[in-house]
């Protein structure tokens, strides 16, 4: 294993982005070998504050966290099936509780030295909890945090 990188972190929320930083994390992957954990968060933190202000009833919060779990888990397993599909293991973990909090404790417990992050996409506003999960993440991670932009990742995709 590369020692510069040996284990890689990357938060899977759905969008386009994450999806392409975990092809990014795939990539990486097979050129250093590297061990990859995609993890998708239930934002059940903020689910519970929608709960306390009374925008969200009882039933209605447990419907949506039921959503947002099997969510999680089609996007991971989507996920798992390209690094199949390019021969790659990537360990898959789904969560509960706020983004930030539980991508930087699967960083922690991997021990990564990188975690990878979705680009912020122009049509989403810069105040949705996946902004505000990345500025934390930013702020407070142990370990380099990688902002994935490429634009060609598609096509070395494909190549690779």
């Amino acid at each position: 294993m590369n020692a510069l990188i040996s284990n890689v972190v990357v938060a899977i929320s759905g969008s386009d982005a994450s999806i392409n930083a975990a092809k990014y994390a795939i990539l990486l992957s097979k050129a250093y070998e590297c061990k990859v954990t995609a993890v998708y968060v239930v934002d059940t933190a903020t689910l519970r504050q929608l709960l306390l202000t009374k925008i969200f009833i009882e039933e209605e919060s447990r419907e949506y966290e039921e959503s947002l779990q099997a969510n999680g888990r089609r996007y991971l397993q989507f996920v798992s099936s390209l690094a199949q599909d390019k021969g790659v293991i990537i360990q898959t973990e789904l969560r509960n509780g706020a983004i930030y909090t539980e991508v930087l404790k699967a960083a922690e417990e991997h021990k990564a030295e990188i975690i990878l992050l979705g680009g912020w996409e122009s049509r989403r506003d810069q105040r949705d909890s996946i902004s505000i999960a990345h500025r934390e993440i930013l702020h407070h991670a142990r370990c380099s945090v990688l902002i994935v932009k490429e634009r060609d990742i598609e096509a070395l995709f494909k190549r690779t």
